[in-house]
């Protein structure tokens, strides 16, 4: 029996087939490399091939779209449960083109269910959002807040953890909803590493410009009310949220009820903090400018994630900045 991951081929997805393989887990990616990429695929499968990865890896070109496809995928037999990463996640894109949105992220996600509940296959970890907090009344973040996106990606995540729980009450599936906080780095092989075309994430986009590959650098907003006048985020490394979902897919397995969990460090970085210790990583001086403030942006995010530390046991191995930032460097460098 094998782990279905959806969007397996982006950054989150293949770090998350990777800690799956590790654990001997055999995987079947299913991706259209709309936003994910061949070479990801090409490098997992040479990292399986090398040794040290006791489980098999297959890949199926296609979407979640196509209802035929996972219809053939979830009547198979081999698929025991499903990690659903497949999903566009640009904000700002997604106040422009909120129709790409909802029926990507939510229509989509409702054919995988819909063959989830067909062909009985009960377990489910769903990549969610922080997003779907909105501007938080509180800090640091815990999963009991409000819940009040101010964005269409935020609002789609959470239809989505919606129909989960209809699902669940309707058809038995069980769920764990994982709510990101700012995943970075990339896994200590630097074979794998985070690749968005465009780039909107800050640790690539600030390592872009010191290699040169980025005319310039902006900080939208330097007078909130914060520490240095930018914004403060959680940044969580990716293997450390890939860990999460192979403890989550476990607890599904041995019974767990449906959960939502956050993830993040519980420690919060400036934007302008951000781009001193990818200097000091680098030692190299990284040169930016202040822009306008974006629309929407909250001036802190930091999560409290006891909740799934309480319950499954899972800890950050990466927590310093520092350590991220320097893994991010390392796959960047090489992909270079």
């Amino acid at each position: 029996m094998s782990i279905l991951v959806t969007g397996g081929a982006g950054y989150i997805g293949s770090h998350v087939a990777l800690e799956l393989l590790a654990d001997g887990f055999d995987v079947i990616i299913l991706d259209n490399f709309s936003t994910g990429h061949r070479e990801t695929v090409v490098a997992l499968k040479g990292l399986r091939d090398s040794g040290g990865l006791p489980g098999k890896l297959d890949f199926v070109y296609g979407d979640t779209g196509d209802r035929e496809l996972l219809s053939s995928l979830m009547g198979s037999g081999k698929v025991s449960s499903v990690v659903h990463l497949a999903a566009f996640s640009q904000v700002g894109e997604s106040m422009q083109k909120p129709g790409k949105y909802f029926d990507n992220n939510v229509a989509r996600a409702i054919n995988v269910l819909d063959c989830m509940a067909e062909y009985g296959v009960n377990n489910i970890v769903f990549s969610s959002t922080a997003a779907v907090y909105g501007e938080p009344e509180e800090i640091p973040i815990r999963e009991s807040n409000k819940v009040k996106p101010t964005n269409v990606y935020g609002a789609s995540k959470l239809m989505v953890e919606e129909l989960l729980r209809w699902y669940e009450r309707i058809y038995g599936i069980r769920h764990v909803a994982l709510r990101y906080f700012n995943a970075a780095g990339a896994d200590s092989s630097a074979m794998i590493g985070e690749w968005h075309e465009p780039e909107t994430h800050l640790i690539p986009l600030v390592i872009q410009r010191v290699m040169g590959l980025r005319d310039k650098l902006v900080v939208f907003g330097d007078d909130y009310d914060t520490k240095d006048g930018s914004c403060i985020r959680d940044y969580i490394h990716v293997s450390d949220l890939a860990r999460a979902h192979v403890l989550a897919l476990e607890a599904l397995s041995g019974g767990m009820a449906s959960r939502t969990y956050n993830l993040g460090n519980g420690s919060g970085y400036s934007v302008k903090e951000v781009i001193q210790v990818v200097s000091e990583v680098v030692s190299r001086t990284v040169p930016y400018e202040i822009g306008e403030r974006r629309t929407g942006d909250p001036a802190v995010l930091l999560a409290s994630s006891d909740k799934i530390r309480d319950e499954l046991g899972w800890k950050p191995q990466l927590p310093d900045l520092a350590d991220i930032v320097l893994s991010a460097w390392k796959w960047h460098s090489k992909k270079r």
